[in-house]
């Protein structure tokens, strides 16, 4: 059975059945590091409820959705990086680099993040 069917690893991860280090939950939403930070502050922000991607969740709940990203300011909050500046990125499939097929918003910030996407050729 794919992930796509059984149970997500963030869905396991909620459920307190893998450990992760929280920042940051609510009644809709849970946030944890990074298990490989790409930035000094690399927080999941995940809503409770599964979606498959960023585009589902803005069809079937954009209410939930300004959740999620009303918890990655909190978090921005929380990890000091309000006031300097965070980075929030949805990947959307497997094109973009998605792995998890349970969306979620990752934070980042702590640092200066260069730009991001394919890297220019010289």
């Amino acid at each position: 059975m794919s992930e796509t069917e059984a149970e997500t690893l963030f869905e396991r991860i909620i459920g307190g059945e893998i450990p992760a280090d929280v920042v940051y939950q609510d009644d809709a939403t849970f946030a944890f590091r990074d298990i490989r930070p790409q930035a000094r502050v690399h927080v999941l922000v995940v809503p409770r409820k599964r979606y498959r991607n960023l585009g589902e969740l803005a069809a079937g709940d954009p209410e939930l959705l300004a959740r999620v990203v009303l918890a990655a300011r909190k978090v921005a909050e929380l990890e000091g990086v309000l006031g300097s500046g965070y980075r929030v990125v949805f990947n959307t499939d497997e094109d973009a680099g998605q792995t998890v097929f349970h969306v979620h918003a990752h934070v980042l910030g702590g640092e200066p993040l260069g730009l991001f996407g394919a890297p220019e050729e010289d």
